[in-house]
């Protein structure tokens, strides 16, 4: 409950602070979860060599054609993940297939087994057993993949149906247990962590939650989860590691924020109080400047702004007239 408590805290900082909301953060902030995601399976591509790949077609100098490849082929899988998630779209056998097929389209290849022969370039269903690294356990027999997907898409769709009425927590949790469930299936033979990574994201992005990102730098401990988790056959193992992931970036990013605009960093407490406050300040003189709001709240008059944006776009205070002139309007409901 603590780390829960603590993410919560952290997440409507950053949303407070309007770091989500900064001009090009979703591309930017996507295009490091791309990098970060094949750096996990050996690309050694940075974040502004993708930039450059991704914007201008600049290849990475010295880099192989299978890493720019592989972070081509990821950004265009989410992409098209990005307008699932919109569409809120159910999440199907076929659908995890197109995304495979993207994900591996020009570093899969073709297997030929006893079954026939399959292509993970077409996100086929692997035909053949496989194991986590050398000397690793076996994942699920190949002849009950089909199955157990088809299992984990209708139970996936069921919970996703009423996730808008559970809490944040709750709703990462499910992305976290989507990423857990796809990864143990192991349904393709080669880009399972890009896939359940992708999956998990889409969620995320399907709820607008701020999308987890697990760091190169993070793999040993983020493998050392899902396997103590695998092996425990206790999901709260790797659900506590997703917590802890998304607090520690929660927390770098806010630092780097403040450091980088000069804004201070403000208590939740604090700004539900200057909510409440300007709420009630305006519900008494709805002609109250910014400056004045300001000087009453003790707050800057650019915190003061910001407030009142997010108060209009939460539907709690109207404007009526023009900026000169006119007045807030305090919302019934509120």
């Amino acid at each position: 409950m603590q780390k829960e408590k603590e993410l919560e805290s952290l997440l409507l900082q950053y949303k407070a602070l309007g770091i989500d909301s900064q001009i090009d953060y979703e591309k930017f902030y996507l295009y490091s979860i791309i990098t970060h995601s094949t750096a996990i399976e050996g690309s050694t591509i940075t974040e502004i060599e993708n930039q450059l790949l991704f914007d201008q077609g600049i290849s990475a100098g010295g880099k192989t054609l299978t890493e720019q490849y592989m972070n081509l082929d990821l950004k265009a899988a989410y992409d098209k993940c990005r307008i699932y998630a919109r569409k809120h779209s159910p999440i199907t056998i076929e659908l995890l297939k197109e995304l495979s097929s993207i994900t591996m389209k020009n570093t899969g290849k073709v297997y030929n087994t006893a079954l026939g022969e399959f292509s993970s370039s077409d996100g086929d269903i692997r035909l053949l057993n496989v194991t986590a690294g050398i000397g690793g356990k076996s994942y699920m027999s190949f002849n009950k993949v089909q199955s157990k997907l088809k299992e984990f898409c209708e139970k996936l769709n069921l919970k996703r149906k009423d996730v808008e009425k559970k809490t944040l927590i709750e709703q990462y949790l499910l992305s976290f247990d989507a990423h857990y469930d796809l990864v143990t299936i192991h349904p393709w033979a080669d880009g399972n962590g890009r896939m359940a990574r992708l999956l998990m994201n889409m969620i995320q992005f399907e709820f607008g939650l701020i999308p987890a990102k697990i760091l190169k730098e993070d793999k040993e401990h983020y493998i050392k989860a899902l396997v103590e988790t695998r092996e425990a056959d206790d999901k709260t193992i790797f659900r506590n590691y997703m917590l802890d992931v998304m607090i520690k970036n929660l927390i770098a990013d806010i630092l780097a924020f403040v450091q980088s605009t000069g804004e201070s960093v403000i208590t939740v407490n604090a700004q539900e109080k200057s909510r409440e406050k300007i709420i009630r300040l305006l519900g008494e003189n709805g002609k109250m400047t910014t400056a004045t709001l300001a000087q009453a709240v003790g707050i800057s008059t650019k915190a003061i702004e910001k407030h009142l944006s997010k108060l209009k776009s939460e539907g709690l205070i109207s404007r009526i007239g023009p900026d000169k002139g006119g007045h807030w309007e305090v919302n019934k409901q509120v």
